[in-house]
């Protein structure tokens, strides 16, 4: 690939990363969410390893990584629903988390009803919901350039 398109790509994927990252933490306000934002993050990195190269991005997933942080999504979203069950009775019940006893009363009038404070556990599902797809969709282009470049490798043996 140009020069241009790398020295382009390494802040634009930060810049990307971070409206991820804000998709996937205002998503309970806001249209979005954990699936958007993933998907969003993914691209960051789709991004660099197409330009880079697979073995020289900017930002490597590791298959070790990549195993633990899935294994963690699915059971961060297991354990989510079973909170839920466990104290109303219903998976994935929206569980009303109060977060306003550490907060002083003066702030607490500042806000009106409803607040980001209150979203029960809808902020932690978009989390894992965009951990998920994050590396869902990252596994898939990792294995999809391994596989390129191990074409690229077999011609090149050929050659000779």
């Amino acid at each position: 690939m140009s020069t241009i398109l790398k020295i382009f790509i390494f802040p634009a994927a930060l810049i990307i990363t971070c409206l991820g990252v804000n998709t996937i933490l205002g998503g309970h306000i806001t249209p979005g969410g954990g699936f958007q934002g993933g998907a969003i993050i993914a691209g960051a990195f789709i991004f660099g390893a197409v330009i880079y190269g697979l073995k020289d991005t900017p930002i490597k997933f590791s298959h070790d990584f990549i195993a633990r942080m899935e294994s963690a999504g699915a059971l961060a979203y297991i354990f989510l629903g079973l909170a839920g069950l466990i104290f109303s009775g219903f998976y994935l019940y929206n569980l009303g988390v109060d977060l306003y006893g550490v907060i002083p009363e003066f702030i607490k009038n500042i806000f009106d009803y409803p607040d980001p404070i209150h979203a029960g556990i809808i902020p932690y599902l978009n989390f894992v919901v965009g951990l998920k797809v994050l590396v869902g969709l990252s596994a898939v282009v990792i294995a999809f350039l391994g596989f390129k470049e191990l074409k690229e490798d077999e011609e090149d043996l050929e050659e000779f």
